[in-house]
């Protein structure tokens, strides 16, 4: 049996197997989770760092990202061309990103070229450069493109709505930060950074591929055994969606108008994060099949694309929603979102529907597992919410579970008057 088809048994409700998944803890105590398979000759890890851009300096928003920019970007001995060099001439994939809450990365490569990867990983995280010239490359590259997207309606729709939804608290800066504060951010600041979050005692890994336990302890031993332990983070307060029925304009002169909008949520470690979940595939989520996308754009065509999601951070939780329509049709367009969020909220959604949504949610889950890559990251996420290593064979039970008065809870706690924080970026009529 393939990795594949292993991982869409284990996905189902009646899996025979828990969990593909094993832990691993190596010399230096790094813990890892752990899928063996032999099928193809490769191995792909992801990891992730606690402490993102909610750990930015005061006015130097974007720290965290240009950070992750710089980690690849030569280390140890080697200048930036000679890691990239090297990295190409073994077809190996190394990358880093940050986030609100975490900095993290990817490491694929060839079986064969395993320790040489694991040795330049080792190096890019412990023994980054930050050589003057390649921290002013990327200064300029970040700023280049923040600069490309001061007109772009959605992107400053976007991070008008986390200015406000979370005024006075680090999720309301941009963790791509600015061009004043990127321009503001010094090497000093970035090894500050590192220090505080790349350490050996805050890195959740998870590994999939063609290695056994044994051979894998040693090399994730190479890769993080080293790191010192990381600094204090700073303390993020809990916080939640403010202004809940304001609505913001940003003023440009375009014939459509780009929305945003949002509402209370419910963080993915909370037990009705999957009632939640199923509600939101109902009111947005679904593609073709949700609410929203038949009221607003199927049935009137007000818009191309409309939905929601669920977003979860460390430190606060929301409903959030997006779409586009002509200036003069976004109060039509509201109103029509609004009443979607009213009928739920007074008569939830009818038991053939919630079934077709949890159907849906159970049977696709699977191809969340279609590659190594994305097997790691699924892993590594669930790592790092402390959902517990079984959570790939609960899920679905728990989504086929979900009943009426379960999505009642959610809806309460997620929609309540269903009053929302509206940003819309254009010159909407009837906002």
């Amino acid at each position: 049996m393939s990795l594949t088809e292993t991982l869409v048994e284990t996905a189902a409700p009646a899996a025979s197997s828990p969990t593909t998944a094993l832990p691993v803890t190596t010399a230096a105590g790094i813990e890892a989770w752990h899928v063996e398979s032999p099928v193809v000759p490769m191995i792909a890890l992801a990891f992730t760092f606690e402490g993102g851009a909610a750990q930015d300096p005061a006015g130097k928003s974007g720290c965290a990202q240009m950070l992750a920019r710089l980690l690849d970007e030569g280390a140890g001995d080697l200048t930036s061309d000679l890691f990239q060099e090297r990295l190409a001439a073994r077809a190996i994939e190394l990358s880093f990103h940050a986030g609100p809450d975490a900095v993290g990365g990817s490491l694929k490569m060839l079986v064969k070229h395993a320790d040489e990867a694991i040795g330049l990983l080792a190096l890019a995280l412990a023994k980054p450069r930050l050589d003057p010239d390649a921290i002013e490359r990327v200064r300029g590259q970040i700023i280049a493109g923040l600069r490309y997207q001061q007109n772009d309606p959605g992107v400053l729709a976007s991070r008008r709505f986390f200015k406000e939804a979370f005024a006075g608290h680090p999720y309301a800066r941009p963790s791509s930060g600015t061009v004043e504060s990127v321009a503001a951010i010094t090497r000093d600041d970035l090894l500050a950074m590192h220090a505080r979050i790349i350490g050996r005692g805050r890195v959740k890994v998870a590994a999939v591929g063609a290695i056994g336990a044994e051979q894998l302890a040693e090399g994730l031993n190479r890769a993080f055994g080293s790191l010192p332990e990381a600094g204090a983070l700073k303390a993020v307060p809990r916080t939640e969606v403010h202004d809940l029925g304001q609505r913001v304009v940003v003023d440009l002169d375009v014939p459509q108008s780009v929305i945003r909008f949002g509402m209370a949520g419910v963080p993915w470690r909370d037990p009705d994060f999957i009632p939640a979940y199923v509600l939101n595939h109902i009111l947005g989520g679904g593609a073709f099949t949700s609410r929203l996308f038949q009221e607003v754009r199927e049935k009137r065509g007000l818009a191309y694309s409309v939905g929601t999601s669920l977003v979860s951070h460390r430190s606060a939780a929301m409903t959030w929603g997006y779409t586009a329509t002509k200036n003069e049709r976004v109060g039509e367009a509201l109103s029509v979102i609004g009443d979607e969020i009213g009928r739920l909220i007074a008569d939830g959604p009818d038991d053939d529907e919630l079934q077709k949504a949890k159907d849906y949610l159970t049977g696709s889950y699977a191809l969340g597992f279609d590659t190594s890559t994305k097997i790691a990251h699924q892993l590594v996420q669930i790592a790092f919410e402390e959902l517990g290593m079984d959570y790939i064979a609960r899920r679905n039970a728990m989504v086929s579970a979900v009943t009426q008065a379960d999505i009642r809870r959610a809806a309460a706690r997620t929609f309540a008057d269903g009053k929302m924080l509206v940003v819309a970026a254009g010159r909407p009529v009837g906002l």
